[in-house]
């Protein structure tokens, strides 16, 4: 028994996991890639073993998620990842989750939208690329024909649109009902590339135009309220009956002559506005409602009938799918320009922080600094003064990200003036307190060392704000943690540090870090990488070139987080005096 126009087959979406799906899964750089589900598990993560991977992406876990079929749907799962996983902007916990097309992940720094790839047999009327969710209309033409040479039927596009679209040189033996005309018309202008506004607007004038109404309003929810997107006619006051039924109940409603509905008939804003028929329909998405279409026709101008109510309904799911897929393309172009400028603030901020490490006799000098997301907060810096003495500066801004890649480039600027022929570092590190103070905004601070080498004596005088207490490892294999220190800059205005004095000898290396090195967790267990294993491998490798060094510390932290990414910046500086 086939279904007629009139009998709109309800909930007749499309499931995930009952057809393939597909993924795309773009990356900050812009560049996008798509892959087909093909009932076979994808693991997502930095390691080689994973289906996807994505070594360079500090963000994911090696093993990050996991999407599987269940049954006959599509679901994701977080594998444990250290970062987590985010489905439509909530985090996702270890339990699977179903997938729905348009459901957008972030995990690390990818993006990737699920999307159902409908069988190739299986597409719009309008020939163009097939919509996931689109609602499905059964139309009855009868009993079915046997194929024969005299019971051939054509029909065409052109004779579908109407007599007004037919070559009138050409016989066509089928013409379209208004309906239909009218969804062909709607998937034509809705495929086309527009700006979300006039969208909006598009779908407004479809809609007025499929039913004949004399007046109409598109509305879209944000959070718990409605916005106006468009409208043709003036003097709305929806029903706030008709509203929650759409919105709530997910149904289209239309009443053909309010003054014959008892339901309607006594409510204020249709008597006052005349109106004698109305319709109003849901913007939904599978099965979210994003919005609503209402159209009504005030003194009796055109009772709606069930066909309209059923063409708004279809033309309704259409608009809402199109709409989600130009406010994807909206965040999707913003996504890229953001990832763009961080890009470039990236290489900025790499220019701001020492291109090698100076040359002094009798010693060797390294430095490291790796953010954990495309710019961070860390700084360290070698200043020369004319008296051969060599100052030596690590800070860590807190918070990550671009805030704090602000405040690390205004630090750094600051340090250039203020360390100019240092008498006292703790005079000037009281200097710089206050000027950091002034413009440091709510709740941020910045952790920071500085020492002064004099390379002739091996003198090591140091002042510490805060920061974690650098660390010298001595040539026999003990390992001294530098004593004193005070608050981090940009909370007091007003302090007087202190200035401390420790001296290298020939064999010792001076080890100044940030947290982000430190403070990895093991895999594993709720313990910390920590400066005794941080002293450990450096003792071990003392002899080795500085750079050497530094990248077995990065080998012992990997090692220890089973190559988790970091959750900080990481930033690491040797100075080594030589036997």
């Amino acid at each position: 028994m086939g279904f007629t126009f009139n009998q709109m087959l309800a909930g007749s979406q499309m499931l995930p996991g009952s057809v393939p799906g597909e993924l795309t899964i773009r990356t900050p750089d812009g560049k996008a890639r798509k892959v087909v589900l093909d009932n076979k598990d994808l693991t997502l993560g930095r390691s080689a073993a994973t289906d996807l991977c994505y070594p360079d992406d500090s963000g994911l876990s090696r093993q990050h998620l996991v999407i599987e079929m269940a049954g006959n749907r599509w679901q994701i799962r977080d594998l444990n990842s250290k970062n987590g996983t985010v489905v439509n902007g909530q985090r996702l916990s270890t339990d699977a989750l179903p997938l729905r097309p348009g459901d957008r992940i972030s995990a690390g720094h990818l993006i990737v939208e699920f999307g159902a790839v409908p069988p190739a047999a299986a597409g719009p009327i309008d020939g163009s690329a097939p919509v996931a969710g689109a609602t499905v209309v059964f139309v009855d033409r009868g009993p079915a024909e046997p194929i024969s040479a005299s019971t051939t039927v054509q029909a065409s596009l052109e004779g579908l649109m109407g007599p007004d679209k037919v070559d009138p040189t050409k016989t066509y033996a089928f013409t379209g009902s208004p309906q239909m005309r009218a969804l062909i018309r709607a998937g034509r202008e809705l495929a086309s590339h527009r700006p979300l506004d006039e969208v909006f607007q598009v779908i407004m004038d479809l809609s007025m135009e499929a039913v004949a109404a004399g007046r109409g309003v598109l509305m879209t929810l944000e959070g718990d309220k409605l916005e106006l997107r468009a409208m043709r006619g003036e003097g709305f006051q929806i029903s706030s009956t008709v509203r929650d039924r759409v919105l709530k109940e997910r149904a289209s409603v239309m009443v053909r002559d309010t003054s014959l509905e008892e339901a309607f008939r006594e409510r204020r804003s249709i008597v006052q506005q005349q109106i004698k028929s109305m319709i109003a329909v849901p913007l939904q998405t599978n099965d979210r409602v994003i919005g609503l279409i209402y159209l009504d026709s005030p003194n009796m101008v055109r009772q709606f009938t069930r066909e309209d109510l059923n063409l708004l309904t279809v033309m309704a799911n259409v608009a809402a799918i199109r709409i989600e897929h130009a406010r994807l393309n909206d965040i999707e172009q913003t996504e890229q320009l953001y990832a763009k400028e961080l890009a470039q603030a990236a290489q900025i901020q790499t220019g701001l922080l020492p291109a090698k490490a100076p040359l002094v006799d009798g010693y060797t000098l390294g430095g490291f600094n790796v953010p954990c997301r495309t710019v961070g907060g860390d700084y360290y810096d070698f200043i020369d003064f004319p008296d051969g003495q060599l100052a030596t500066i690590v800070a860590d801004v807190s918070g990550k990200g671009l805030a704090a890649a602000l405040m690390m480039t205004s630090l750094q600027a600051r340090c250039q003036i203020l360390f100019d022929g240092v008498t006292s570092l703790a005079t000037d590190v009281a200097r710089l307190n206050a000027a950091v103070t002034k413009n440091c905004p709510p709740g941020k601070f910045i952790t920071f060392f500085i020492g002064m080498l004099n390379p002739a004596t091996g003198v090591f005088k140091y002042c510490n704000a805060g920061h974690n207490p650098p660390l010298i490892v001595r040539a026999d294999g003990s390992v001294e943690k530098l004593p004193g220190g005070g608050v981090v800059l940009g909370i007091l205005p007003v302090f007087t540090y202190d200035q401390e004095t420790v001296e290298l000898r020939p064999g010792d290396v001076a080890v100044l870090y940030s947290d982000g090195v430190t403070e990895n967790f093991a895999a594993d267990r709720d313990e910390e990488f920590g400066e005794d294993r941080l002293g450990q491998v450096i003792y071990q490798h003392r002899l080795e070139p500085i750079e050497a060094i530094i990248e077995h510390v990065c080998e012992a932290v990997n090692e220890f987080t089973s190559n988790a990414p970091s959750a900080d910046d990481f930033t690491l500086v040797l100075i080594r005096r030589e036997a």
